[in-house]
C-alpha cells in the first residue's frame, strides 16, 4: 500500500496514484487503487506491500546478455580508439577468438565465480531475471559447460536465469576456413547434446560478414527447431543480410541490434511478433553512427526491448539503468519507452508471459524505488539503487 505504482501494462507507465498491491505465494493478486482492497485482507500483513510512499516498478529484465566468459579485452579497446575496427581485430584472431581462448582454459569454478560478480552488479539495480548465452565455448565441450555455469548462477540468488545457445557465434580456430563443417557439428552435435541436458531455453546465432551467412543460420534455426528450442538472432548490427527477415520467418523471439535492418524486416517483424532488442552499450562502445530504426519500429508497432549486452569486447557494461539512459540519449528512446524495454517488452523477448508487468496473475517480482516518477530511473547515470528487490 501507500505507493505510486507503475504497472506497465501494455508497454505504459500505467501509474496507479496511491496505490496498492498484494501478492500471495509469489503471485500478485491485487493491483490498484488502496481503497478497492477487499476488506478481509487488510489485516494480513504478509500479503500487502506497503511501499511508504515510494514508486513500486517490475522486476527489471536484462533479456541479451554473454555473462559467462573469462578474461578481458580492454587491449582491442585501446586498439580501436588507435583506429582499429571490431572487423579488422576479429579477422586477426582477436575479438571473439580472443575471449573463446579464454574461455576454454577457465575451469567452472573460475567461470562461476567472474560471472557471479557481474551477476550481482545487475541484482543490485533491480534486475529480477537476466538472459546469459554462450558462445564463448566454440565446442561441445566448452558450450555445455557455459550453459551449466549460467544455470548455477542462480542458486543462493534471487533471480531467475533463462539460457540460450549461442553455438554459432563465431567460427573456431580449429574450423577455420570451413565453416559450414562448423555449422555441420552445432546442428548435428551441439543442439541436440544442449537439448537433451535441458541447457538451453533457446538457440542464437551471428548472422553477419563477420559471423554466419543466412543459409548457415537458417540451418541452425531449422536444427533448433527440430529439438524444441525457441530462436532469436544477432541481425543486421553491422550491414543488412536481411536478419531480420530470417527471424521473423522463423517466428523467432527477439531479433537483437538491427542497426541496419530495413523497412520490410520490420514488416515481418511486426507480423511475426519478433521482438526488437536495442543495444545501446554496444552501440556506445563501437562508437557507432548508424541508428537502429527506431521510427520504423515505432510506425509498426514492433515492441522494443533494451538490455546491456554485457560482453567483454562490445559492451562491458552491467547496469540496466545506465542502458536506460543511453537508450534514452542515443537513441532517443522516452523513459516510458526505456523502462518498457526492461520490463514487459523485455519479457516478451524472452518468452516469459508471467513478468514484465505488475498485474493480477503474474509474477511478484517488483522493485521500490526512492523516486516520484519512473523517468527518475532513466534520468541518473549509474550510482541508483533501489529500496527494496522483490522476487
Amino acid at each position: 500500500m501507500n505507493a505510486r505504482i507503475a504497472t506497465m501494462r501494455g508497454g505504459r507507465y500505467s501509474m496507479v496514484e496511491d496505490g496498492a498491491m498484494l501478492s500471495e505465494d509469489g503471485v500478485i493478486r491485487y493491483v490498484g487503487a488502496a481503497g478497492g482492497l477487499d476488506s478481509r485482507l487488510r489485516g494480513n500483513d504478509d500479503m500487502i506491500v506497503d511501499a511508504q510512499g515510494a514508486l513500486v516498478t517490475p522486476g527489471l529484465i536484462d533479456c541479451h546478455t554473454h555473462l559467462v566468459y573469462a578474461g578481458n579485452r580492454a587491449r582491442e579497446f585501446e586498439r580501436r580508439l588507435q583506429g582499429a575496427t571490431y572487423e579488422e581485430i576479429a579477422r586477426e584472431g582477436g575479438g571473439i577468438l580472443a575471449t573463446v581462448k579464454a574461455t576454454r582454459a577457465a575451469s567452472a569454478e573460475q567461470l562461476r565465480e567472474e560471472s557471479g560478480r557481474r551477476l550481482d552488479a545487475m541484482l543490485a539495480e533491480g534486475v529480477t531475471t537476466v538472459e546469459v548465452k554462450s558462445g564463448y565455448g566454440l565446442d561441445v565441450a566448452s558450450e555445455l559447460k557455459i550453459l551449466g555455469v549460467a544455470r548455477s548462477l542462480a542458486t543462493g540468488r534471487a533471480v531467475h536465469v533463462t539460457t540460450t545457445l549461442l553455438g554459432a557465434h563465431a567460427v573456431p580456430p580449429e574450423f577455420k576456413g570451413r565453416a559450414d563443417a562448423y555449422v555441420d557439428l552445432v546442428c548435428d552435435e551441439l543442439i541436440p547434446a544442449a537439448a537433451r541436458a535441458g541447457l538451453a531455453d533457446a538457440v542464437d546465432a551471428f548472422c553477419e560478414g563477420i559471423g554466419f551467412s543466412p543459409a548457415q543460420t537458417r540451418r541452425v534455426f531449422e536444427a533448433a527447431r527440430a529439438h524444441g528450442l525457441k530462436v532469436k538472432l544477432h541481425a543486421d548490427q553491422l550491414s543488412n543480410l536481411h536478419g531480420a527477415a530470417l527471424a521473423a520467418e522463423f517466428r523467432a523471439l527477439s531479433a537483437d541490434h538491427l542497426e541496419y535492418t530495413d523497412e520490410a524486416g520490420v514488416k515481418m517483424m511486426a507480423r511475426a511478433g519478433t521482438v526488437a532488442v536495442l543495444l545501446p552499450g554496444a552501440f556506445y562502445f563501437l562508437r557507432e553512427t548508424k541508428l537502429p530504426p527506431l521510427e520504423m519500429l515505432r510506425r509498426h508497432d514492433v515492441p522494443m526491448a533494451i538490455a546491456t549486452d554485457c560482453n567483454p569486447g562490445t559492451s562491458p557494461n552491467t547496469s540496466i539503468l545506465t542502458t536506460m539512459n543511453l537508450a534514452c540519449t542515443l537513441f532517443r528512446m522516452t523513459p516510458e519507452e526505456a523502462l518498457a524495454g526492461a520490463t514487459v517488452h523485455a519479457a516478451r523477448a524472452l518468452g516469459l508471459a508471467d513478468r514484465g508487468e505488475l498485474a493480477p496473475g503474474k509474477r511478484a517480482d517488483y522493485v521500490v524505488w526512492d523516486a516520484s516518477e519512473p523517468a527518475e530511473l532513466a534520468w541518473t547515470i549509474a550510482g541508483r539503487k533501489p529500496r527494496a528487490i522483490h522476487r
